[in-house]
């Protein structure tokens, strides 16, 4: 994981024990004084949203607890492409640029330009150097890209 990730999933489980918590706490003790429990859908539904908040909070304490925090700023820059890289890549056909970093499963978001490390494209990218050309193999056939450029940021 990197040190991103970490500190986000950290503010979550920050919100989820301060501010969320409390809140569900209040609406079940609010709802059981509107009287018989086995018919009141506030009582219900705030038990329930306690139930998914803990089970967050423990998915996330346990993550935290096994992931192995890498912080890719403190590796001398080789132009390699590693775990928390960010790189440059240019379609050979289209030249078109795209930039992905590569994080772990938890922290993927394609729309901000974060992929899986074991997303295809990452697995291609993984070990090779700037200049190099790689090829992805895609559902929709296989892409060739060239490393533009690896970052540490």
């Amino acid at each position: 994981m990197t040190v991103q990730g970490s500190r986000a999933l950290e503010e979550e489980l920050k919100y989820l024990k301060t501010v969320l918590r409390p809140q569900i706490t209040q609406a079940i003790a609010e709802a059981r004084e509107l009287g018989d429990l086995k018919e009141n859908a506030e009582y219900h539904a705030a038990r329930e949203q306690q139930g998914m908040s803990e089970a967050r909070i423990r998915d996330i304490e346990a993550k935290l607890s096994n992931a192995q925090i890498i912080d890719v700023t403190t590796i001398p820059h080789s132009g390699k492409v590693i775990f928390g890289t960010t790189v440059d890549i240019a379609n050979v056909e289209t030249d078109e640029t795209v930039t992905y970093q590569i994080v772990g499963d938890d922290e993927a978001d394609i729309k901000n330009s974060k992929i899986s490390v074991n997303s295809p494209i990452a697995r291609a990218l993984i070990g090779k150097t700037e200049g190099d050309a790689v090829l992805v193999k895609t559902p929709g056939g296989d892409v060739e890209y060239e490393i533009v450029e690896v970052r540490h940021s």
